[in-house]
């Protein structure tokens, strides 16, 4: 883990100990990185409940309850499924906070309208729903890891604001 990310995690950990929140993750094309990156953090099992790995469609269905209607509509790397991702988590988790993600980290299967590097992201803190879209740019590795930094530094800018 990287500095920048350790000290994030650090302070999201104490942010979540201090308001006894838990948090839990819904994840695709992180693949676990971000739940992974919680659980290397000593002691991270009295703020972390459970990560979400739904790589396929049907594992987005099956864990969190994402409609079938949603993915066929507007696509996995959309706001509609990261939002009804980041709802099925905390529907199917004991968390307070939920952190979603679905996106197109490369090398192929990009389009015109959701180029490689196009990162959809949902948060749930504070009982109120938030997505953004983002795109990064690099190759597989890269937006992997760009899309890890983002989610943390930004469930961390959401649950200092909520306790501001």
């Amino acid at each position: 883990m990287n500095d920048e990310i350790t000290k994030l995690t650090q302070k999201l950990a104490a942010q979540l100990s201090q308001n006894d929140l838990k948090i839990c993750t819904a994840e695709s094309c992180t693949g676990g990185l971000i739940a992974k990156t919680f659980t290397d953090l000593a002691g991270s099992s009295t703020w972390f409940d459970r990560g979400f790995v739904t790589y396929s469609n049907q594992a987005k269905v099956d864990m969190l309850g994402v409609q079938v209607q949603t993915l066929q509509a507007f696509g996995a790397v959309s706001q509609q499924v990261v939002e009804e991702m980041v709802a099925g988590a905390i529907t199917h988790s004991q968390a307070d906070v939920a952190i979603a993600v679905t996106g197109i980290a490369g090398p192929g299967g990009g389009s015109d309208d959701k180029p490689v590097g196009t990162v959809w992201f949902g948060f749930y803190a504070a009982n109120q729903p938030l997505s953004e879209k983002k795109i990064f740019a690099g190759d597989r590795l890269q937006v992997r890891e760009s899309s890890l930094l983002h989610a943390i530094k930004r469930i961390n800018e959401i649950i200092v604001a909520d306790n501001t």
